[in-house]
């Protein structure tokens, strides 16, 4: 942009230059695609739930909107005000989760949403980012800051989380954040005999939801047998994907809005195939693809440690959201309720997206002269230790 050179000195051109401009155009392709998706997969959704027509459309175009000033805003933050954000955000989205067990809205069996004037707000969203922000910075400080039981306290967290989650209860979002805690356990250098440790009590806890939690065993028989429950949902997307071909049915053709109940949102994928093909599917998975590639190569050349171990845990999240909804649509997995970023209908799904996003650009922003963040935190308490 000839606009905006190199001897351009105000802030905006200071942020263009130093943002990685191609996660940021992906992240609005993918906008982009939740606009097209929802258009073609909400109306039929929505006049057979006897509800407006474009009700779906008209919120999400709200939200997506929302979630693109999000991403922008939040990006041209510095790494210390991220900080900020998130131990601020991170107690408040903590305290609401908690809410929910008391008042919050129940939807098939689950609390996990507040209901608001023009949304339901599920707090667990939000509660991801942050916590892999606050996560980040104490696993840093304790290897800054002597005696200072950062470990302790990021295990402490993640204790409460597990707790709240699994009350709800949202096995799923419990999943993904105990794989963002893993995964910046092992950047920050944890002995890979404790990360199979840490691999294998995973997979003890989703042993023990099969037994405890009647849906999270439903799912998972109805995935390896194929003569067990109701196949509907996945046979109906597959069928789907097979109609759409190569280059798909064509926009407004596809038939699978018509029979899914989801099919705005956990089917999204599914809507996608058949009306646009394998090829928009590919360019799809690409684009996740080119995010996650392209911070991981951006992290690569990063010093500061903080930055290093909250960036991966947020892309963490952020794949793993995505590969969840994608593989169960395609019967990969056993069906889990959860959206696709930026693409799914869901207010709380596209700005929390937007909230990570915005994050990772800012945390993977080249800002010249600024020390590492916290560190005025840490001189603060090493003072009155001194004093």
């Amino acid at each position: 942009m000839a606009g905006y050179s190199r001897t351009d000195d105000s802030s905006f051109g200071r942020w263009w230059r130093n943002i990685d401009r191609t996660t940021l155009i992906c992240a609005f392709i993918l906008i982009g695609f939740g606009y097209i998706l929802m258009l073609a997969a909400s109306p039929a959704v929505a006049v057979r739930i006897g509800a407006s027509r474009n009700m779906f459309i008209l919120k999400q175009v709200v939200f997506l909107a929302l979630a693109g000033v999000i991403v922008i805003s939040i990006s041209m933050l510095s790494r210390r005000s991220v900080l900020r954000l998130s131990l601020l955000g991170g107690a408040l989205m903590l305290g609401a989760t908690g809410l929910t067990l008391v008042h919050g809205l129940e939807i098939k069996g689950a609390r996990r949403w507040i209901a608001l004037p023009m949304m339901s707000l599920q707090p667990s969203e939000f509660l991801k980012p942050c916590f892999a922000v606050a996560t980040g910075w104490l696993l840093t400080q304790r290897h800054t800051l002597r005696h200072f039981p950062g470990m302790l306290i990021a295990f402490a967290l993640y204790g409460v989380i597990v707790l709240l989650l699994k009350s709800q209860p949202d096995i799923g979002m419990l999943t993904v954040i105990t794989s963002v805690f893993l995964a910046q356990l092992f950047v920050d250098g944890l002995n890979l005999a404790l990360v199979g440790v840490g691999c294998g009590a995973m997979a003890g806890a989703g042993v023990g939801a099969f037994f405890i939690f009647p849906h999270v065993r439903s799912r998972v028989e109805r995935f390896l047998h194929p003569n067990v429950g109701d196949h509907y949902q996945i046979d109906t997307a597959l069928r789907a994907f097979g109609n759409g071909g190569l280059m798909g049915r064509g926009p407004g053709e596809g038939r699978v809005k018509d029979l899914l109940p989801d099919a705005h949102a956990d089917f999204v994928f599914a809507v996608a195939g058949e009306e646009y093909g394998l090829v928009v599917c590919m360019l799809i998975i690409c684009v996740f693809a080119t995010i996650v590639i392209r911070t991981l190569l951006r992290l690569i050349r990063e010093d500061d440690p903080f930055v290093i171990i909250s960036t991966a845990g947020l892309v963490t999240g952020f794949g793993l959201q995505a590969f969840v909804n994608m593989a169960s649509s395609l019967h990969l997995i056993p069906t889990k309720g959860m959206t696709l970023p930026f693409i799914s209908y869901g207010g709380s799904s596209a700005m929390s997206i937007a909230l990570a996003i915005g994050m990772i650009l800012a945390l993977t922003r080249q800002q010249p002269g600024e020390n590492p963040a916290g560190s005025r935190f840490v001189a603060t308490l090493r003072h009155w230790r001194s004093a």
